[in-house]
């Protein structure tokens, strides 16, 4: 296979979202859009991804080091249009011999499988298209044949080119000497005094250079510019995931309601139930049960637990075979062996929760002290009582019991019942007098 690069262009201003997030960073299934175009790069097998930005945004150029390190970054600065833009990364590829693709970091949706066809035979420029429903102000790919003649933008259009509905996403792959000594000649001799990339096309074709056209959906080339686009990109990304877990065997009585990250995984025969949301990192086994109004993230369940109603799981949670998640109950950094409970109103952080052990209603897991983090561990069949807090590091041993309203603060030895909470006293008919003093209070009140 040739040799792969890709630039992703990253450097726009992003005006448009009103947001102090840079526009890439905003996410879309709980993932940056930026980080959407990375994952499409590495599917493609590019051996180097270079992510053009700008200076006005070190957040954008942090978050490319942080995964792809210093020397993925291209700067254009100042910005003056795409063709500008690419040229930017030439200095990084300068000692690259291959295909290079060039995509964008507001293009979500666009995955590997949709680029993969700018890589076919026969040297020259390829371009995605896609036939767009409303063509509006897109530029038109004017093909003859097999050829892409021309990019043409809507305003420069003639009536006939206008009619055209085969549209340009704006991704482009060419061999990387050509691609760069055809950008060395677009000039900005335009209205904007910018270089544009789809020049190219023209240049290439006066050079006797091959130029064609492949199509993907216009779906999968959505660029986002403001917020609206975001939130239809997102509505887009959730369709798909809805129709990609049905057709897996996942029972989905209202999938619409659900809400999923770009990276869950969920088995066969399981069943989500309406308005429940995965954030990132979440794996369900087959044959779990998600019910109504539940939160999970960075969380494992196994075949056969069931969670919520109103659960909410956070990172670190690991439900073995069976375990049961109740109403209202938040479970952080904690393994729940086989067949344990906690089914109403608790706080389980960081700790362990044996097999067949009972959490009653109302339990804490007090895990801090306002400085650090401690565990707390329940053994196999211990059972603990209803309103207990249990401040750790603290020990309940396997088969113990926990008084309800118990506040425990020492471990409890296996088999052991503890009681931490003050002996109850009857005062004989305190309540009778009380009650009949007030009623009296408050006829006199009344007079």
């Amino acid at each position: 296979m040739t040799r792969r690069a890709a630039i992703i262009l990253a450097a726009g201003q992003g005006t448009r979202m009103k947001s102090p997030l840079p526009k890439v960073l905003h996410p879309v299934g709980h993932r940056a859009m930026l980080d959407h175009a990375i994952d499409a790069a590495e599917a493609l097998g590019c051996e180097r991804i270079v992510v053009v930005v700008g200076n006005h945004s070190p957040e954008v150029r942090a978050h490319v080091v942080k995964r792809l390190g210093e020397a993925a970054i291209a700067v254009q600065d100042p910005p003056l249009g795409t063709g500008h833009a690419v040229r930017a990364a030439e200095g990084a590829l300068a000692d690259f011999d291959g295909q290079v693709v060039i995509t964008y970091g507001d293009v979500p949706l666009l995955k590997a499988a949709d680029i993969e066809p700018v890589f076919g035979p026969g040297a020259g420029v390829t371009v995605i298209g896609f036939e767009a429903r409303e063509p509006g102000a897109y530029g038109r790919l004017v093909i003859e044949g097999e050829a892409l003649t021309a990019i043409t933008e809507a305003k420069e259009a003639s009536a006939e080119v206008l009619a055209i509905t085969a549209c340009n996403s704006g991704v482009m792959a060419a061999p990387s000497g050509l691609l760069f000594r055809l950008l060395a000649e677009v000039t900005n001799e335009n209205a904007k005094g910018e270089y544009y990339l789809t020049d190219v096309v023209e240049l290439a074709r006066r050079a006797g250079e091959p130029t064609r056209a492949v199509f993907a959906s216009e779906d999968a080339v959505m660029g986002v510019n403001a917020q609206a686009e975001l939130a239809q990109a997102e509505a887009l990304f959730q369709k798909v995931q809805r129709e990609t877990f049905l057709a897996a065997g996942v029972t989905m009585p209202a999938p619409e309601t659900v809400h999923f990250s770009w990276d869950t995984e969920i088995g066969a025969g399981t069943t989500v139930d309406p308005f429940v949301v995965f954030g990132p990192g979440a794996k369900i086994a087959g044959g779990a049960r998600i019910r109504s109004f539940s939160h999970i993230e960075g969380a494992a369940i196994a075949s056969g637990a069931e969670v919520g109603p109103y659960a909410r799981l956070r990172p670190g949670a690991d439900l073995a075979e069976g375990v049961k998640i109740g109403n209202f109950v938040e479970v952080k950094n904690v393994r729940m062996e086989a067949g344990a409970k906690a089914n109403h109103l608790s706080y389980l952080g960081d700790g362990s929760v044996g097999a067949g052990a009972n959490i009653g209603a109302g339990t804490i897991f007090c895990n801090y002290d306002g400085f650090f983090k401690h565990r707390t561990t329940v053994g196999e069949g211990a059972f603990v009582g209803s309103n207990s807090a249990l401040v750790a590091p603290v020990t309940i041993g396997a088969g113990a019991m926990v008084g309800s309203g118990s506040v425990i603060t020492s471990d409890v030895a296996p088999g052991d019942l503890a009681l931490g909470r003050g002996v109850q006293r009857a005062k004989t008919g305190w309540a009778a007098r009380f009650m009949d003093t007030m009623r009296a209070k408050k006829a006199a009140k009344g007079k």
